[in-house]
């Protein structure tokens, strides 16, 4: 009798791509949170998709490392703004990351999003984002 094998992953396969997965989304994370987007281009994958929130109503998409870099490079640069990170879940190859977006200390000078990521190989390989806009 012929065997079949399944493409299902191991439990530990699986649990060390959300580690994995963890690690590489904190290093993006606190790339923004501390202003120096250098160490950003080591976590990127050659093949990168982003979907940037801007500009409305669809955003712009970047493809490959230096593209998605250049992007993420301004946003983490740009003077008088900061993220405030929300909330962080991550599932095996898939991150979640709740933020606000401020430009001022009044809430009225901020706006709420939310970006979907997914990591391949220690690597980010899409990074969908996503803003609640006003009427």
């Amino acid at each position: 009798m012929e065997q079949t094998t399944t493409s299902t992953p191991s439990v530990q396969a699986v649990a060390e791509a959300s580690l994995d997965t963890t690690a590489v989304i904190h290093r993006f994370n606190d790339a923004f949170q501390r202003h120096d987007p250098s160490g950003l281009a080591a976590l990127i994958a050659e093949d990168c998709v982003l979907e940037n929130t801007q500009p409305g109503p669809n955003g712009s998409r970047h493809i490959g490392r230096e593209a998605c870099f250049a992007v993420w490079q301004r946003i983490a640069t740009t003077p008088g703004t900061y993220f405030v990170l929300e909330e962080v879940i991550v599932k095996d190859d898939r991150a979640i990351i709740l933020w606000r977006f401020c430009w001022g200390e009044d809430e009225s000078q901020s706006v709420r999003g939310v970006n979907l990521m997914r990591v391949r190989t220690g690597l980010i390989v899409e990074a969908l984002g996503y803003v609640k806009a006003g009427a």
